[in-house]
């Protein structure tokens, strides 16, 4: 049994989408490829051998006599949304350009709730960060941004919904490429500008030995001792303007704002920011990616569930 490739085999329309995964067996099985590529292995005692099918969906270990499933232990854990639906929300997440609400998504896929349909999303968003992907290299920018975000909360009474607009920093890094253009980039929701936010942000974010590139601020003063090739440059009184010294961050901050207010029409609860921050990385970071990030997504779904808060 082969596993499929992660970010190649996934349906690439909608008709494809319909062929493969007719059924909840076809779902089934593509999840058993994904989790178990040489064979079934037991996760409570490790045996490696063909597992004894006790029903449809369940399996059982010939040596300790464990009995799990599938969706034991990932991001589909304990759901009981149909897969077929789980398998058409990674389809129709990653064939927007620019996302999906859970409204959007709730209408798409004709969902009972709002609720199940945030829920899937947040699994999903937890899948698109990889525990080992790599640090940036080379030529990197770092600055913070605020974001203004809308958190709608339910109505108090007949006059309607109660609004409040919080302003949230985000610290960005972006890879810069010679001669022009970008790579990489990573962000991350901080409390403040302080030393003890963007430093620990920087070394989990940044190769050591890479340029960074800061504006004059202080808290970055201590980057040099911590191995990297710091570059400040002082934005008060530059002849420079900023958004042309600091072209990566100015760029990508106002594309992360244009998204929050367009596809999520800036109603994001502050608690909640990471994890759109999340997506819009992995959608920037494979912008010009040839494969089909469902398929991604669902590889790193292997991980604990997330659920609705109360």
């Amino acid at each position: 049994m082969l596993a499929p490739q992660a970010g190649k085999e996934y349906p690439c329309n909608w008709n494809e989408f319909l062929d493969w995964f007719a059924t909840e067996e076809a779902c089934v099985a593509y999840l058993e490829r994904l989790r178990w590529a040489a064979g079934f292995v037991c996760p409570r005692c490790g045996n490696a051998a063909e597992a004894y099918r006790a029903s449809r969906t369940r399996l059982m270990c010939r040596a300790c006599q464990h009995q799990c499933t599938v969706t034991a232990g990932t991001l589909f854990e304990k759901t009981r949304t149909p897969l077929r639906v789980w398998l058409a929300a990674a389809w129709y997440l990653t064939n927007q350009k620019q996302g999906v609400s859970a409204l959007g998504l709730q209408r798409v896929l004709g969902l009972g709730s709002y609720q199940t349909a945030w829920t899937m999303l947040h699994r999903f968003r937890r899948a698109m960060v990889r525990p080992d992907r790599e640090r940036l290299k080379g030529q990197v920018e770092v600055d913070e941004t605020y974001l203004a975000l809308t958190d709608r909360q339910e109505p108090l009474s007949a006059v309607g919904r109660k609004s409040s607009t919080a302003k949230v920093l985000v610290v960005i890094a972006v890879e810069t490429l010679q001669p022009t253009g970008f790579g990489r980039i990573r962000l991350r929701r901080i409390a403040n500008d302080s030393a003890a936010c963007v430093i620990p942000f920087v070394q989990e974010a940044i190769e050591p030995g890479a340029q960074v590139r800061t504006d004059g601020s202080a808290a970055y003063r201590s980057l040099g001792e911590l191995g990297y090739d710091h570059q400040r440059t002082v934005m008060l009184g530059s002849e420079v303007p900023a958004h042309a010294s600091m072209a990566g961050v100015h760029r990508v901050a106002s594309l992360v704002k244009r998204w929050i207010l367009g596809t999520h029409h800036g109603s994001v609860q502050p608690e909640h920011l990471d994890a759109y921050l999340d997506e819009f990385v992995f959608r920037f970071n494979r912008r010009t990616s040839g494969s089909r990030p469902a398929s991604t997504i669902l590889s790193g779904a292997l991980t604990r569930p997330i659920c609705y808060p109360s």
